[in-house]
């Protein structure tokens, strides 16, 4: 599993990262990001996987959006860009450290970035959902996804996780998971990126 990067509901985490109030105006693509990241917490909610919260400096920065869907769940207030903080090391504990993390939301050469080097070193298979990950600027954010995929994060989409996490139409939630894929992933931007690949 390790080598191929075959996504499983089994022993996954999704960690949503600093989708927060004040960085609607500068984030590129922020409503997009937002909504296939609350479609990604809507299916790991039907399947089971566990999702992890973190907001850097909430006194200055506000509060999750209220779009991504995750009231109810606690998020872990940080400042330092991993979001591998000691309150979050203890609640994959508590989850039995999950071996895949399905990773989420900003800034793709800053949280995203440390927060993948950091879930790698010790061991995790990373998968970035590209369509759910951004930056202020375009040009960070497609030179982060590359220098992450050189690092040995998998790089997928939207779609692409929530079929991975059922892979049969014969799954008990495919129904519930297929009417999340009534409507295509918005584009975020991204063609730039694969067509310098």
């Amino acid at each position: 599993m390790a080598h191929i990067g075959r996504l499983s509901s089994k022993s996954t985490v999704l960690l949503l990262c600093d989708m927060q109030e004040k960085f609607r105006p500068t984030i590129f693509q922020f409503t997009n990001i937002v909504s296939n990241a609350a479609r990604l917490l809507q299916a790991c909610r039907i399947l089971g996987v566990p999702p992890i919260v973190t907001e850097q400096y909430p006194t200055g920065l506000g509060p999750t959006v209220s779009e991504l869907g995750a009231q109810g769940l606690k998020a872990h207030a940080k400042t330092r860009f991993s979001m591998l903080t000691e309150s979050v090391e203890n609640q994959l504990k508590s989850l039995g450290n999950p071996q895949q993390a399905i990773l989420c939301g900003i800034e793709a050469q800053a949280c995203i970035a440390c927060t993948t080097y950091d879930l790698l070193e010790r061991g995790m298979e990373v998968h970035i959902v590209a369509d759910a990950v951004s930056s202020r600027s375009p040009t960070d954010r497609l030179f982060a996804l590359s220098r992450l995929k050189q690092s040995g994060a998998f790089l997928t989409t939207t779609e692409g996780v929530l079929l991975q996490l059922v892979q049969d139409a014969k799954h008990p939630n495919f129904k519930e998971i297929q009417k999340l894929l009534t409507h295509p992933s918005p584009d975020t931007g991204l063609l730039a990126f694969f067509s310098s690949l």
